[in-house]
Parts: structure tokens; C-alpha cells; sequence
């Protein structure tokens, strides 16, 4: 096991941060193993939730940036895991819709992905788990808000 020095560890802040880069790691080569990125995921997921929504609100369902919701609709769109359609209310936008090889392809990456979470968190307990998801929940609502 490595050793980390004392004085970090006390500091939530650090191990936080340590904790997310290997997450992202975590995450990243499972996105990369389907051929998929973590904005594929976010985008899939929320078409899933939501239903067909303009790449507008897709940006604010998924907190991305407009310029990086059209260029992953454009790489979920070319494999046809997602398909977009003129607006009938408004011409100028584009509504998109979840195909069902696209619901094949969240499943794929859901399943991988909860391969990960049991990867970052085996050493601890299900009630365990469940304590540390409520905690980081509080926390990142806390400063969403502020």
C-alpha cells in the first residue's frame, strides 16, 4: 500500500482530489473499451430521462457547453445511436431522439460503468457506500447552490 504523508491526509480537499482523478481514469478506459466518451454517456442518459429534447436543453440537462452537445450528437448521430429531426415548432433547431441502438449502447455503457463503481469502491461496505454517496451528494449540492 502506498504511503501518503500524514499531513494530507487530514486535508478532504486532496483526497478528494485523488480520489477523482483515479475515478476519471476508472471511467475513461471504460468509456474508451465501447468506443464512447463520458459526454456520449451524459447525453444517452439524459435522452433516456428526459425524452427527445433540443440540443439546447440537452446543454442544460447534461451541464455542457452548446459547442460540445453538437459535436457529440454528431458522433452519437453517425453510428445511429441518436436521431435528429427539424423542430416542427421551430425549423432553425434541431430536436434529438434516442434510437433504440442507442438504448442498446447506455446499457452496454451503464453496465461497464457500474463494473467501475464496484472497482473504485470495494474496500467498502454496501452500508458504507451508501453513507459516502449520501455525504458526497450533500456536498455537491451544497456548492451547486452557493
Amino acid at each position: 500500500m502506498e504511503k501518503i504523508p500524514a499531513r494530507l491526509t487530514v486535508k478532504p480537499t486532496w483526497l478528494l482530489t485523488q480520489l477523482a482523478v483515479h475515478a476519471h481514469r476508472l471511467s475513461t478506459e471504460a468509456f474508451g473499451a465501447l468506443g464512447a466518451r463520458g459526454y456520449h454517456y451524459r447525453i444517452l442518459a439524459a435522452l433516456q430521462e428526459f425524452g427527445p429534447a433540443s440540443q439546447a436543453d440537452l446543454g442544460r440537462h447534461c451541464n455542457m457547453d452548446r459547442s460540445d452537445v453538437v459535436a457529440a450528437v454528431n458522433e452519437l448521430a453517425e453510428p445511429g445511436f441518436v436521431d435528429r429531426t427539424p423542430d416542427p415548432a421551430d425549423r432553425r433547431r434541431n430536436i434529438v431522439s434516442l434510437t433504440e441502438l442507442g438504448g442498446r449502447q447506455l446499457q452496454r455503457i451503464e453496465r461497464k460503468l457500474d463494473r467501475v463503481q464496484d472497482e473504485m469502491l470495494a474496500p467498502l461496505a454496501t452500508g458504507d457506500r451508501e453513507v459516502l454517496i449520501g455525504l458526497l451528494t450533500r456536498l455537491l449540492a451544497h456548492h451547486r447552490a452557493g
